[in-house]
């Protein structure tokens, strides 16, 4: 791919293609099927970080069997492709940022927006290579496509920089502490660990994105093919993760401890930046919708969709309050 594919053409599409390529192996899984137990089983798709925290440790405490279903995380590399494995049908339920979520609505008008489950505007931060000590140094950026891609967007605007006179790259959070340290980028804003990484591979952290006005919400989603049949199921996957959502604000070491155990990460890291994080299941209110309106408008700006997403459709608002409260 061009290196400024990630401007004017946009990452969604590329995006999409890469994770399809990745998920080819992993099987179908259009309807959930039934476990041994008799319980129906739900694939959830999520990324790699301490934001997903409730996942695990629902996992870890069996709360997704309490609640009734039989729930398979299937860990993804983060961005966009939870949200794409329910589109691909690997996955009946995917928990992904509002700004990362909505231009993937355009591509498929099924997807549904169930709720909140968790929120931040100090978990992903800003990072800079040591000798960039002021934004207008910025020369090259990396990112990841949606929430990544639109606060750095913001972060550039807001100092007064006109984000057309930055190359921004389309990366995946991994890379990016590697390419900082190598000097093929001046930066990034990225969500833990990625951004401790990067502090400890050449670099150092400068802002969090509520620092310049954004905030995220993370939600549940779900293909309405799907969902229309599987409404009770749902509601018990969204249960056990609200319930879930209280035990990491109460007990941060041992969702930091979950947490290890599924993904390996370490636990003091997981436990430090925990408080950076609301963990808080809700349903989608007249807020969320406006910011969903503000992030579209950037996306139509920017090129990155053609067209808005019907949120009226999308946003199910109500639905967690009749299935999941």
């Amino acid at each position: 791919m061009h290196k400024d594919a990630i401007g004017r053409r946009g990452v969604v599409g590329a995006a999409l293609a890469l994770f399809l390529t990745t998920a080819c192996t992993a099987g179908s899984t259009d309807s959930t099927g039934v476990s041994a137990a008799g319980l129906p089983t739900v694939r959830v798709a999520l990324g790699i970080d301490a934001s997903y925290a409730p996942f695990y440790l629902a996992e870890e405490r069996g709360l997704f069997k309490k609640a009734g279903v039989n729930v398979e995380l299937v860990k993804t590399e983060g961005g966009p492709a939870a949200s794409q494995a329910v589109t691909a049908g690997t996955a009946q339920i995917a928990a992904n940022a509002d700004s990362t979520a909505l231009p993937l609505m355009v591509t498929d008008p099924g997807l549904r927006a169930l709720g909140v489950f968790q929120s931040s505007d100090r978990y992903l931060k800003v990072v800079l290579r040591d000798g960039i000590t002021s934004p207008r140094k910025i020369r090259t950026m990396a990112s990841i496509g949606g929430l990544g891609l639109y606060a750095t967007h913001q972060y550039l605007l807001h100092n007064g920089i006109d984000p057309k006179s930055v190359k921004i790259l389309q990366s995946s959070a991994p890379e990016m502490p590697g390419m900082l340290e190598r000097g093929s980028i001046d930066g990034y804003v990225l969500y833990e660990p990625w951004a401790a990484k990067g502090a400890a591979s050449g670099g150092h952290i400068t802002a969090r994105i509520g620092d310049f006005g954004v905030r995220y919400v993370q939600w549940l989603l779900a293909d309405q093919s799907w969902l229309k049949d599987n409404e009770d199921t749902a509601g018990k996957v969204f249960k056990a993760v609200a319930q879930a959502d209280r035990l990491v604000t109460s007990d941060p070491e041992a969702a930091a401890e979950a947490t290890s155990k599924q993904v390996k990460l370490p636990v003091a890291d997981t436990e430090k930046v925990l408080p950076e994080i609301t963990f808080s299941a809700r349903g989608i209110d007249s807020a969320d919708v406006t910011s969903a309106q503000k992030i579209v408008g950037f996306l139509l700006d920017q090129k990155l969709v053609k067209k808005s997403p019907d949120l009226d459709t999308a946003l199910l608002k109500g639905w967690y309050g009749r299935h999941a409260s």
